[in-house]
């Protein structure tokens, strides 16, 4: 097992690793709208186009951290907060996974962490 941090990122407040090899697999932990190299909070009010592209920018530089890319993720949860932003962020995972189309689960929650609107979860093969 190989505890994953991007370089020249923040480390986690919390007790977890930013991702975690093992297996022949990348799993990362839930990726919210924090820029991973500044620890930046978007502030809440932003809407969930700009939240989520902080959260595959995240995604993005923990995959190259370890020579990968979108291509090699085979599952992904998607956190919401309330249904009402599903159709958005099934346009915007669309354009960020391409042609290429992993497992996939979204799931409405009540609230997420700090108030945001989305969070995410990634399974990738090395």
């Amino acid at each position: 097992m190989q505890k994953i941090q991007v370089k020249d990122s923040t480390k986690p407040v919390g007790h977890y690793s930013q991702a975690i090899v093992s297996g022949g697999l990348l799993f990362t932990s839930g990726i919210l709208p924090i820029k991973i190299i500044t620890a930046e909070k978007l502030p809440i009010e932003s809407n969930i186009e700009e939240q989520l592209k902080v959260v595959f920018d995240n995604l993005t530089l923990i995959l190259q951290e370890v020579g990968l890319s979108s291509e090699n993720v085979v599952k992904t949860t998607v956190y919401i907060s309330g249904g009402e932003n599903w159709g958005i962020v099934n346009e915007l995972y669309a354009k960020f996974f391409g042609e290429h189309r992993p497992a996939r689960s979204i799931i409405p929650v009540p609230e997420l962490h700090f108030g945001y609107k989305v969070e995410l979860e990634a399974i990738a093969e090395l």
